[in-house]
């Protein structure tokens, strides 16, 4: 077996933790620019003259692209390599982001932060921290992973009130130019550090008390993404599943990242006041992820996901009476809660995946991760169209609410049938650890 020698073993400790921590970075990064269009609608508004529709368009493309983005994303890091796809992204993104703040019509807000930072972005999601527990981590994937989703909402936390204040201070463009330079930042620590693969520079999967041979490059990544959604969606376990998470994502990304800084204003409470809020969201989220990973090496994923499905919907349906102009026990209460069960969702379906579909797994969640930004964008299109038409989002929180409890049952009816978790090449997919289906 050739091994290369790109990465020497200078570094202390397993070097699967040096790769996880440049990934999450990584994805700390592209986590700030989901905080973006939530805090532009004023501005554009304010210059353009723009509908919130038609800038709630331009979230809804970027959402659908960067789940759709995602399988192919997995695909091409089999084939080309983690760091160089990575790198790629972190590019597009970074361009994307600089071309907006000379844009003058809402097509090429559509066209560059829709579509560039859309695909960017995809590249950078969910899939990419999937792609690295896999292949660095026998052991605490559960773990890893949780810590890996939380990244996108720490960077949400760490951004999102720098950059209302940039906006309030230094005007939109200037917001959009900070997390640009952050992308391009990352770029170094992705080239030096993030690594591909264990074998690569001789090193064992974390846990893992045997060497693992690079698998080699798999030709045609389009097509293989393609041939496991046809496969995967020929077994049972994928639709509930998929379905549940599309909800997921309308009930989070979709309204609370675009429409609940509005939302909250149309209360009276400053918009600043409102990003922080989200912020403190953010901050309950990394928690609340990394304890639904550690809960996920241990219970059952399908329970552990209805159960926070049914909690986020009540907590949906409670907001209308919680949103004032200033800030309330009750709804920091919310903001705790809300922030603990956000992302928990995204371990337990990980695991799921890897039940059900073993070595495709990365990419099976990439489909799901492309359902769940369907609904997201579903939602923040028709959160905005609703504002527009009835004045108020109170009757969407409460249709979302019933959509969660829905997507609850779901979860529930998720099983193993015979077949499922078969690739097409006959791999049996092998359970996670702690992981009874």
């Amino acid at each position: 077996m050739r091994h290369t020698t790109r990465h020497p073993r200078t570094l202390p400790g397993h070097r699967a933790w040096w790769t996880a921590a440049v990934t999450a970075a990584t994805i700390v990064v592209a986590g700030a620019f989901s905080t973006l269009p939530g805090i532009l609608q004023s501005p554009l508004r304010g210059e353009f003259q723009w509908s919130r529709g038609a800038i709630g368009l331009a979230a809804s493309v970027n959402m659908v692209l960067y789940g759709l983005t995602a399988p192919f994303a997995a695909s091409l890091m089999d084939r080309f390599g983690v760091r160089r796809i990575v790198g790629t992204a972190l590019g597009v993104v970074a361009a994307g982001a600089l071309l907006t703040t000379v844009m003058t019509a809402a097509w090429q807000f559509t066209l560059l932060w829709g579509l560039m930072v859309g695909l960017g972005t995809g590249a950078l999601s969910m899939t990419l921290a999937t792609t690295v527990a896999n292949r660095w981590f026998t052991t605490r994937r559960g773990l890893v992973t949780g810590i890996l989703s939380s990244a996108g909402v720490l960077g949400q936390m760490v951004f999102l009130p720098a950059l209302s204040w940039t906006v309030d201070h230094h005007g939109w463009r200037a917001s959009l130019a900070a997390p640009a330079l952050a992308a391009l930042a990352v770029l170094l620590p992705v080239r030096f550090a993030l690594g591909d693969h264990p074998a690569d520079s001789g090193h064992r999967p974390y846990g893992n008390p045997a060497f693992v041979p690079k698998p080699p490059p798999v030709p045609g990544a389009a097509r293989r993404a393609l041939t496991v959604l046809r496969d995967a969606a020929r077994t049972a376990p994928f639709w509930p599943l998929a379905t549940a998470f599309a909800v997921c994502g309308a009930s989070t990304n979709g309204v609370m990242w675009t429409h609940f800084a509005p939302a909250a204003h149309d209360r009276g409470m400053p918009v600043t006041t409102a990003s922080t809020l989200l912020a403190l969201i953010g901050v309950f989220n990394v928690a609340g992820t990394v304890v639904a990973g550690w809960l996920t090496d241990r219970f059952d994923p399908r329970r552990l996901l209805a159960v926070v499905l049914t909690a986020r919907g009540l907590l949906l349906v409670a907001l209308p009476t919680l949103m004032s102009a200033t800030v309330t026990p009750p709804m920091m209460a919310f903001v705790v809660l809300f922030g603990l069960l956000d992302l928990a969702t995204v371990p337990p379906v990980i695991a799921l995946c890897r039940t059900f579909w073993g070595e495709d797994s990365a990419i099976v969640f990439g489909w799901a991760s492309a359902a769940h930004q369907v609904g997201a964008a579903l939602a923040a299109f028709l959160g905005g169209v609703a504002r527009d038409a009835f004045a108020g989002y109170d009757p969407l929180w409460t249709v979302l609410g019933a959509a969660c409890a829905a997507a609850a049952l779901l979860a529930l009816t998720v099983r193993r049938t015979p077949g499922a978790g078969t690739t097409r090449q006959g791999r049996k997919a092998v359970a996670a650890p702690g992981t009874r289906c």
